[in-house]
Parts: structure tokens; sequence; C-alpha cells
């Protein structure tokens, strides 16, 4: 263990002599009030810390002292419905022992030390295991059954494996290595932050992660294991966006990392989750979530490290075989933080005064997300989404993080700021988004919706971009300068916008889209525009067909609840065939 002094302060950034003996990386306790701190650069016996924590008070000739670990979390029953600062400590429990001011230098376990979990065993004295195998389950939440898993590293027989009550710590296996060792295995594990857990195989990006949000499900869908970015300016809607799909995607397990974000936001999450219902189970949403609160009045160096926490706890449910679908919300404030320590470091800056690395360590934190098959002699599928949000400055993504970001991701969700102003929500922009996974995904799409899901979701993006390009036409000259065709599909583009992509976060059946009811919304409206074109080749006049009465029960078919969706569809094709037959022989 190294112990030194501090020689230097600025800010976040302490310089300690005597350091000699470090390593990289190394977690140290700086000062009389230990607080936590990392080793980020080494010279010599000097060496640069980020420290998690207020540095003012601090002067040179402190003590500073490393513990010779990384920075590692804790894994293992606790974990599930817990809210955690930057580096895993448990925001409650410190509430509890301080109140409601976080102090400095407070040592608090992220998961607790005394609790008794019922550990029920599924592996027998006997059994070849190895690393990531599991060897029993406990239940931690009505939803969430925890599986404890075989450390990393640990291969050999089980001598002994008991069931009942045990703490984190005690031991509930015992296992026989080739050297005849005998290891005990308990509940907890601990994983350093920096380092993604391992895995045998990495799956292709073909199975999308429903959302239930028709402009994602359809348009722009993601992978499970996927990446995807939501870049927008300020009230846009980026965290709303994420909340749904916090709320709706099909994920086992949620890991939302408030990163720098403003601290009332952090607290509607905390206000809303508890209360909200997971739509599969009925019970609380947090019963499957994990929340870690760092906002932008907290310490700028924790924010680095709040992303590494989340996404390692994130993947030690992957390895469950949990589907996990973590939301960062946002990269931008932890490229921030970056460049504050990097100018602190005196290091070269890059664009904007970023760091030269910044592309490579977005690209390690986003290559962390993947559809694997798990370690072990019993391996298992688990998956882990990535959605992060980016807040560019004024809106504008040509800025260094942004494009850093857009060069790693497969899906980009544009938000657009007058969309947001036109009250369009969600605020995806159409023409700018797009999504590389969907056409890996469209074997999927179309076997599971019983159709031509691609066909209609080519169509719809045709018929928007040829709206874009019309509109700036009208524009010049005015509608009377299109063709009848032309305003036939400006006509049905706004039924696409109006009554397919609008969609309300507020109304409980319009909240979330089942795919099928997806489908069966898009094969209406090119319905319409199918019967409309040949309806205009028989002379029926564009106005007629704009205020046919169908349409309004085209725009409502999104409030139809699911049960009745086949029956409301069918009545409206009827409908719809009825007025355009009615038109035709009128003429």
């Amino acid at each position: 263990m190294s112990t030194g002094t501090i020689k230097k302060v600025a800010g976040p950034l302490v310089v300690a002599n005597g350091m000699r003996d470090a390593n990289m990386f190394d977690v140290v306790r700086v000062a009389r009030q230990r607080l936590i701190g990392e080793i980020i650069e080494i010279h010599g016996d000097e060496a640069s810390i980020q420290v998690y924590e207020e540095t003012s008070g601090l002067g040179p000739g402190e003590p500073v002292e490393s513990t010779g670990a990384p920075l590692s979390v804790d894994l293992g029953p606790g974990l599930i419905g817990s809210i955690y600062d930057g580096i895993q400590r448990p925001l409650v429990r410190i509430m509890e022992m301080t109140g409601n001011s976080l102090g400095r230098g407070v040592e608090v376990p992220a998961l607790d030390r005394e609790k008794k979990w019922v550990f029920v065993p599924s592996a027998k004295p006997g059994d070849e295991v190895s690393g990531g195998d599991i060897i029993g389950t406990v239940r931690e939440t009505p939803i969430v059954e925890q599986k404890i898993m075989i450390p990393v590293g640990v291969r050999g027989k089980i001598v002994s494996i008991e069931s009942g009550e045990f703490r984190i710590e005690e031991t509930v296996c015992v296992i026989e290595n080739e050297r005849g060792e005998k290891i005990p295995v308990s509940m907890l594990q601990k994983w350093p932050v920096r380092v993604g857990r391992p895995y045998q195989k990495k799956l292709s990006p073909d199975v999308p992660l429903i959302t239930g949000q028709r402009v994602i499900d359809c348009l722009f869908p993601i992978a499970k294991g996927g990446t995807a970015a939501i870049p927008g300016p300020f009230g846009s809607g980026k965290t709303v966006t994420q909340h749904q799909l916090a709320k709706w995607a099909e994920a086992d397990i949620v890991v939302y990392i408030g990163c720098g974000e403003r601290g009332n936001e952090m607290t509607d999450v905390l206000n809303e989750f508890p209360e909200l219902k997971d739509p599969k189970t009925g019970h609380s949403l947090m019963e499957r979530t994990v929340l870690i609160a760092n906002t932008s009045d907290m310490p700028v160096a924790a924010r680095e490290a709040s992303i590494y926490v989340g996404i390692t706890i994130a993947e030690y449910f992957r390895d469950m075989g949990y589907s996990v679908a973590l939301m960062a919300d946002s990269t931008s404030r932890w490229a921030e933080a970056l460049r504050e320590m990097s100018g602190r470091l005196e290091e070269m800056p890059g664009e904007e005064g970023y760091p030269a690395y910044l592309g490579s360590r977005l690209a390690q934190f986003y290559e962390r997300a993947g559809r694997v098959i798990s370690s072990g002699l019993n391996p298992r599928e688990g998956a882990l989404s990535v959605i992060g949000a980016v807040s560019p400055p004024g809106g504008d993504i040509s800025e260094p993080v942004s494009q850093a970001t857009l060069r790693i991701v497969k899906v980009f969700w544009g938000l657009d700021s007058n969309l947001a102003y036109k009250r369009h929500f969600p605020a995806i922009n159409w023409l700018t988004s797009y999504s590389l996974y969907a056409n890996d995904m469209g074997k999927w799409f179309d076997e599971n919706t019983g159709g031509n899901w691609m066909e209609c979701r080519g169509r719809f993006m045709q018929l928007l971009s040829d709206e874009a390009a019309l509109e700036e036409i009208v524009q010049l000259v005015g509608m009377d300068a299109l063709s009848a065709g032309d305003r036939l599909k400006m006509e049905t583009a706004r039924s696409i916008r109006e009554d397919f992509l609008h969609q309300d976060s507020f109304n409980e059946v319009d909240t979330y889209t089942e795919l099928h009811k997806q489908y069966l919304m898009m094969k209406i409206i090119l319905a319409y525009y199918d019967q409309s074109l040949k309806a205009l080749e028989e002379g029926v006049s564009v106005e007629r067909l704009a205020n046919l009465e169908v349409r309004e029960r085209i725009g409502r078919f999104k409030y139809t609840t699911i049960d009745l969706v086949e029956e409301e569809y069918q009545k409206i094709l009827e409908e719809l065939e009825r007025e355009i037959h009615t038109l035709t022989n009128v003429q």
C-alpha cells in the first residue's frame, strides 16, 4: 500500500508526492477526510488524482493513501431499486446516516452487509462449474430473480452448496479447483468498472428492442444489444423520450444514469419511477430499475465514473441472461467532465477544448453494449442495449461530442426543436434520423407481424421524403402548382405525421402501441392512399378525398384498445371502400 503527501490542489485534481509504488487507476484516500479519488496520471513518484468529492479546504502536506485496487463496484443482491451516486455510494442509506446533505468522506458499503437473503441452489455437489455459471437464485424483488454466478476466473467442482438465509459476504458454496484448493463463493462479487465483463461471443443485432414508440419501432428501430444516440437542443424532449423508453422498452432490467443533468430532472425520475406501474407485471417500475444520480451540482470528476459504474452493473445483469436497457443522460456532461480534467492536467486540447482521446473513450463505453452468449460451461443469451442522450450547445450536432458519438452508434434519433414547438412529440425528425439495424431486422419484423412490414415502412419513408421536397415547391409557388397526385401525397404524409408518428405519452392507450397495432395503423393509412389514387384516376378531386368522413376514424384508430383493433380495422376498411365507391359512382 503506497502512501504520499499532497503537493498541489487544483479543483478536483490533486497532485501527490511519494506515490512511486502506486498503479494507474488505483483508488486512493485523500487527506484526513479520506476523500475518494482515482490515479489518472503518474510521473516518477508524482501521481495526479481525480477526486470524486469536493476538495475545498485541502492543502499541501496532507496524507494520501493508495488502496492498491482499481475503482470497483459491488455486485450482488440489493442492487435493484437502489439509488446510487456516481461512485456507487447508496444515497438513501447515507441520508439516513447523515441527513439531507451528502457529507465528504462518508464510507457506506454499496450493498447492505447485514441483510439476509434467501438463497435457493440450482447446482449440486459434484457439478463441474466455471466462471459465469449459475449456482443458485435469490428473489430480489417480485419481478427480478437475481442469479448467483461463479466469479470470473474460478473453475472446478462443487464440494458443498447450502440453501437458506445468508448475508451477501457469507459462503454459500465451496469449489475445489484442479490444484485441490478450496475456494469459498459468496453472493457478493466485485468488478473493476473500466474493464468489460467477459463473454463467449457476440451475436448479430437482428432482433429488435420493441419500445412501443411508433416512430422508433417503425422507422428507426434499435436492436437488442444495440446502441442509439438522442441528440437534441434544450427542451426538445431528450429526457422524456428516455423516460418513455425506460418505462416501455422490452427490457427486463433498466439502468438509468443521470450523468450531469439538472437536479430537478433527476428528482422527477426519483418521484415518478416508484409510482409507475410496470405494464408487464403490474408492480412498481423501481422493482426492475437501478438509478445512478450524479447531477450537475455534484462533483465533476464523479460524472466520469458514473458512466462506467452504470454499464458494469448492466453487464452483470446481462450475464444472468436478462435483456438490459441502459439510459445515459447525458454523455455531453460526461465529456465536459473529461474536458475539465484534461485542462487541469495541462494536456494538449483537441477540437473545442475536448481531449484528443474523446472519441476513443466514447467508443470504449458504447462498445460494451451487445447481445452476447455468456461465459461458463452452461452459457445463456443476454443483451445490453445502450441509449445515450447528447446535449449539444445550441442544438448544433456538428460539435465534437455529437460527431464522435455518431461515428460509433448505429441508431440516430435526431430531436428537432421546431417539432417540439409545434407540440409534435416524440420530436424525432424523420428526415435526419436513421437506423443502420433496420435492414438486418427486416426478416424478423416481416415474420413476427404476419405481413409486409418492411414494404410498408419503405413506403412511409418515401411519402415523408416526397412531402419534404413538395413542401419547398408549395412555399415558392403555392399548393395549386402541384398535380393532383402530389397533393394526395401531401395529404397522406400529413396523416402519417399526425395520426401515426405523433404519440401522446399521457394517454394510457396511446403511450404504448403493440407491434401488431402499429402494422394495422400503417396498412390503414396506405389503404387510404392506394384507394384514393384509383379514385383520382376515375376523376374524383383531391379535396373530396381529403374530406372523407372515414379520415376522422383513421385518426382516432390509435386510441383503440388492443382487444378491439382487429374489429375496428375491418370496420374502417369497409367504410373507406364504401365512401370511395360512392365518390367514384357520383363521377
